[in-house]
């Protein structure tokens, strides 16, 4: 990851479309990689699995251990994990609101510095 943007942003939107799915199903590592994939994400295994193992340390996912060895360790979310999507997901609505696509009308919204008065 030597993509700063990479590094600073999506490496957040990652972690909250695996929270997502993993709360909807769960999730292997090559599902969501393909996953990712589809949305434009250009992952490897060797950035997403650690991110899954980290995601369960931190106690957000929890992994089965598979029946057999060709079998897939399924993530799911835990109670901690779906606290935390939860929290995304009211700070994704109040940010798509503040920095989504705004109407094309004019003198609309605050603005950031007001100008001061020219004097002539």
């Amino acid at each position: 990851m030597r993509d700063p943007v990479v590094r600073e942003f999506l490496l957040g939107f990652w972690k909250i479309h695996i929270l997502h799915h993993a709360e909807e199903q769960g999730v292997y590592g090559q599902w969501m990689l393909e996953e990712l994939h589809h949305h434009g994400y250009r992952l490897s295994p060797g950035t997403l699995y650690p991110l899954l193992a980290r995601m369960a340390r931190r106690g957000w996912l929890r992994a089965t251990e598979p029946k057999r060895s060709r079998d897939a360790r399924v993530y799911r979310i835990t109670p901690a994990g779906a606290e935390v999507l939860k929290r995304l997901r009211t700070s994704l609505a109040e940010l798509q609101h503040e920095v989504g696509p705004r109407p094309a009308s004019r003198g609309r919204g605050r603005r950031a510095v007001s100008k001061k008065p020219t004097s002539s």
